[in-house]
């Protein structure tokens, strides 16, 4: 069966949500071989890698479980205010000077003051006129003013995650719903951007809705989808969740390539939960972009290593 599913999307057919669920019990080389054939037959060799600054962080009103700048929660994240455009501009050119394509700003909160948003537009303009990284943005639900400011300024792409299945999302977060994240991606589309949106494995979600999730984001047809493995902080709901099997990891990221052939599915948060065997293995199934340098509120990792992994694993950065 997985042949003839394999061989229909390489001829621009498709998988259906019954024939994905069938894949978790096909064996795990069979699967991976399979989840290997169509990364490179839709991406190539091309590896993209980007970078992000936690522009704003702590004291969050949401209360999504997994999440260390909640102010729900009693963790040891650093608290600031909105960071000063120069650090900004500083950071922007620091990672084109690396190699690195992309470049994010992301704030906590659920959105920013119309203040902030000037603020930040500010920032993004003079990145915009003193880098040539491409610009990016994490910084909320924004509307469609906002959106539009941003794209303005030099923003091409704009990022919100959808966590997990939307059958899964109410018992992880209670203050705010999908609805008005999937508002937030139309909203940046609409205003001329691309979108990156994924999710966190290992929140207590099953295979089923990991799949849920990936069919979602095939429906609102995202080519960047960030593949973060949760990593538990103390102090928040979900800091005694068991780490997933490495096994597990990897056909998760096999499932995701064949709901989604041609989106990039983004190494993000947590990858060290895979040994470096199994970051290459993941690499060759699936993985063909990564966020690189340190991630929001845990240590990323260093970007000549990284750089080093992707071109072993066959990559052209």
């Amino acid at each position: 069966m997985i042949q003839t599913i394999k061989n229909r999307i390489l001829n621009g057919g498709s998988i259906s949500e019954q024939e994905a669920r069938g894949l978790i019990e096909t064996p795990a080389e069979t699967l991976f071989e399979a989840a290997q054939e169509l990364t490179r037959h839709f991406l190539k060799d091309d590896f993209d890698m980007c970078s992000i600054m936690n522009v704003k962080s702590g004291k969050c009103p949401e209360d999504c479980k997994w999440c260390a700048q909640s102010a729900h929660y009693k963790t040891t994240a650093e608290v600031y205010n909105l960071l000063p455009k120069e650090a900004c501009v500083q950071q922007a050119i620091y990672h084109e000077k690396q190699g690195i394509r992309r470049f994010s700003l992301v704030a906590s909160g659920r959105r920013l003051t119309k203040k902030q948003m000037a603020s930040v537009c500010e920032s993004y303009r003079e990145m915009h006129e003193k880098s040539g990284i491409s610009l990016c943005a994490s910084l909320g639900l924004l509307d469609s003013e906002d959106m539009k400011n941003l794209y303005e300024v030099g923003v091409n792409r704009y990022h919100c995650n959808l966590e997990t299945a939307p059958s899964k999302f109410g018992e992880l977060c209670t203050t705010h719903d999908q609805r008005q994240k999937i508002e937030t991606l139309q909203a940046a589309r609409e205003a001329g951007m691309d979108v990156c949106s994924g999710g966190i494995i290992g929140m207590g979600e099953t295979m089923e809705q990991r799949i849920e999730l990936a069919f979602v984001l095939k429906e609102l047809k995202v080519k960047s989808i960030p593949i973060n493995f949760l990593s538990p902080i103390e102090g928040t709901p979900l800091q005694n969740s068991a780490p997933l099997p490495q096994e597990e990891i990897l056909r998760t990221i096999a499932i995701f390539r064949f709901i989604n052939p041609d989106a990039y599915l983004r190494f993000s948060g947590g990858r060290t939960q895979l040994n470096k065997e199994g970051q290459r293995k993941a690499l060759a199934i699936g993985i063909n972009s990564a966020i690189v340098g340190d991630l929001l509120t845990t240590i990323g990792s260093k970007v000549a290593e990284d750089k080093t992994l992707f071109t072993e694993a066959g990559y052209i950065i």
